[in-house]
């Protein structure tokens, strides 16, 4: 070895990653995977990792850091971009300063004398989630101006041919796109001003042959609110390197104090489920702050049943009828307040409508009570419409120019401002004071005119405040369904609508993806309408419930409308999720590998792996004529399971066969289980077999 390396390294027994630097330059990240025995030489992995250089290239290849930076040629996007406060650009050179280091955490601390600039990045391991938690923090001695600045910068694996990121748009949340390695870069931005349903902060990269159930994985989560930044780059060199953070330009004014939101990331040595185990753990176990202890309630949300057409009377008969079935909480949506006829008006006059409400919503909410459900209520706190008392009274408190194009009828107010924190505050308080509420469904329902970081932390704020007076009140974060979701939010909330979609067909894919970050006890999942009324598809109620079953379940749809048969169902199915939630709300979400690409399948597999629930959606029609096995996974290969098809009276008289799940209860090996899979019957289109098993 020529070179002596400064080195630190943090393991939680499931992966190890390993940093060094020469020279007291910023460090790289020599080796992160798998766990590797504790004898290993820091200093030989190091040198190891060192590359060798050719026609062509500087003699020496330029570090790929945590925080690559410009002045030291590097070839590529550096992780930090910065102005002085006159707009000079400045090309910082940071040398090692100090660190802090224990059995879980890392904190290395480093300083631009010149330019007067101190660069701090902190690592986090967690044995339980296996997460790590990455962040870095930049210090100027006098205000400069931030371009960008990357939370700690991961190399990308080498025996990978493809990238997984998430895309959607309203009503079509979570899709993934798999884009192949190539020289350049994949540059994702999201400038909306919210976390946004069209780029989800996520990444998995898988290595060569990764599925679901096997193979190797890398996967990064950036928990802010507020817009992001990725960027995935293979340089000429044919390294490659991961970076996120806040969308760039997000700071508007100079400041001495930039820090960057999380980044979680993890590595799977068991494919892409190994993933989502461990950001689904680190959300719920870690992250989430539950207002509320007990058991997830079933929902009822009256939305789609009455929209703003508010009568007490039928919203009584409607909450009745919603109790009948099992909801446990009923949900007063948009409509409630001012003079809300339709979406173009009273946003932000968050008084009770005395023409629909003439005595308060005392009689409803006393109503719900009686019927033994908790009561929610829909606000949509940072929105405003032209038409309302309170854009009359103060313009000035709307976010962008007077002239600005609208959003479903509405602008954005000013977080940043105190005044309007206030304001939204207080109304908010006399209602949830005066009633007794005890969730809201917090709406966001346009992008903002523009990116500003400071709009983000002042709603973080408003919402910090209001939990913190109001601590028994859950929050959903809602942003026309799925467009405010990540773990920067999921700090301040409990639950999470994924879409305004209630299609089970689209629900069965979204929530199938969705599940690579998100557990099921966040994730609110409803029963809607016979024809869905964002999609036009008709659809049986036993696919609908059951599809609403594999998540948080509720109904959103006017149970005035069910027939007989279809209240039986919905009825069962509820009963069936509530018998079960306690050991659902922490089982793990294992993505299956289907052989048949019309059937999107998972296992929710119990902590204590005791039992597990499978649920196999039928999204289209096979291409072959016989169902294709099964496979499961993570189950002990040495044990015996009994399994019961719980849904069999299902199968449709085109049906005509005798598999064995279909007369009774099987018991199988894990090892079958796994190697072999279970032989379904055979089914419709937009149909679920829903197949319980018990270890023996």
């Amino acid at each position: 070895m020529t070179d002596t390396y400064q080195t630190w390294r943090l393991d939680d027994g499931l992966q190890t990653l390993v940093l060094a630097s020469r020279r007291t330059r910023l460090p790289e990240v020599v080796y992160w995977g798998a766990a590797l025995p504790e004898e290993d030489d820091a200093q030989a992995l190091a040198a190891a990792h060192m590359l060798d250089v050719t026609g062509g290239m500087l003699d020496e290849n330029p570090d790929l850091s945590v925080c690559p930076e410009a002045v030291r040629t590097f070839p590529g996007q550096p992780g930090l971009i910065v102005r002085d406060h006159g707009g000079t650009p400045l090309l910082p050179k940071f040398c090692f300063e100090s660190d802090q280091i224990d059995e879980n955490a890392l904190t290395l601390r480093f300083v631009d004398e010149e330019n007067r600039l101190h660069l701090t990045v902190n690592f986090e391991t967690d044995r339980h989630t296996h997460v790590i938690t990455a962040t870095t923090k930049l210090e100027a001695e006098r205000p400069v101006h931030l371009h960008w600045l990357a939370a700690p910068v991961l190399p990308g694996p080498q025996l990978s041919d493809e990238m997984i990121d998430v895309s959607g748009r309203w009503c079509g949340e979570f899709q993934l796109n798999r884009t192949a390695w190539s020289p350049g870069m994949r540059y994702r931005e999201n400038r909306t001003g919210r976390t946004g349903h069209e780029h989800f902060p996520g990444l998995i990269v898988p290595c060569r042959g990764a599925t679901n159930t096997q193979g190797e994985a890398y996967a990064f989560h950036y928990g802010w609110s507020g817009g992001h930044k990725m960027i995935a780059e293979e340089l000429p060199d044919g390294r490659r390197q991961i970076q996120f953070g806040h969308a760039a330009r997000m700071e508007t004014k100079p400041a001495t104090l930039f820090e960057t939101s999380p980044l979680y990331i993890t590595y799977s040595r068991d494919g892409l489920n190994g993933c989502a185990v461990a950001f689904q753990r680190h959300l719920r176990d870690r992250i989430l702050t539950p207002a509320n202890d007990r058991p997830r309630p079933v929902h009822y949300n009256c939305w789609e049943a009455v929209y703003f057409d508010h009568k007490l009377p039928v919203l009584q008969d409607i909450a009745e009828r919603a109790a009948s079935l099992g909801a446990e909480r009923f949900v007063l949506d948009d409509g409630w307040f001012g003079l809300r006829d339709d979406d173009t008006r009273s946003l932000s006059d968050w008084e009770v409508d005395p023409r629909k409400y003439p005595d308060g919503l005392g009689p409803l909410v006393e109503h719900v009570h009686k019927l033994g459900m908790t009561f929610g209520i829909w606000f949509e706190p940072e929105m405003i419409n032209p038409d309302s008392d309170l854009h009359r009274e103060h313009p000035d408190w709307a976010l962008g120019a007077e002239d600005q194009t609208l959003g479903r009828q509405q602008k954005a107010l000013n977080m940043a401002l105190p005044e309007v924190r206030d304001f939204i505050y207080d109304r908010m308080a006399a209602i949830l004071s005066k009633y007794e509420i005890e969730y809201i469904k917090w709406d966001h329902n346009r992008v903002l005119p523009a990116p500003d970081a400071n709009q983000t932390r002042g709603s973080y704020a408003l919402i910090d405040r209001l939990r913190a007076d109001f601590p028994h009140v859950e929050i959903e974060t809602c942003a026309s369904g799925g467009g405010r979701i990540d773990f920067g939010i999921l700090k301040r909330t409990d639950r999470v609508w994924l879409s305004d979609s209630n299609d089970a067909l689209e629900r069965l894919k979204m929530q199938h993806n969705a599940t690579l970050f998100l557990p099921l006890t966040v994730t609110g999942s409803h029963v809607g309408p016979r024809k869905c009324h964002t999609s036009g598809r008709i659809l049986d109620i036993s696919f609908r419930a059951w599809v609403a079953a594999q998540r948080h379940m509720g109904f959103e749809m006017d149970p005035r409308e069910l027939t007989e048969h279809e209240a039986t169902v919905l009825t069962e199915v509820t009963s069936w999720w509530k018998h079960n939630r306690t050991w659902l709300e922490t089982a793990d979400i294992l993505r299956l590998d289907s052989a048949d690409p019309a059937v999107i399948a998972e296992q929710q597999l119990a902590a204590d792996k005791s039992q597990f629930v499978v649920f196999a959606g039928k999204a289209g029609t096979s291409a072959q004529i016989a169902p294709r096995p099964l496979r499961l996974t993570r189950l002990d290969p040495k044990a015996h399971y009994e399994v019961t098809l719980i849904n069999r009276t299902n199968a449709p008289t085109l049906s005509r066969g005798t598999p064995a799940l279909k007369d009774g209860t099987l018991t199988l090996s894990g090892a079958y289980l796994m190697a072999q899979g279970l032989t379904l019957p055979w089914s419709f289109p937009e149909t679920m077999w829903v197949i319980e098993g018990r270890k023996l």
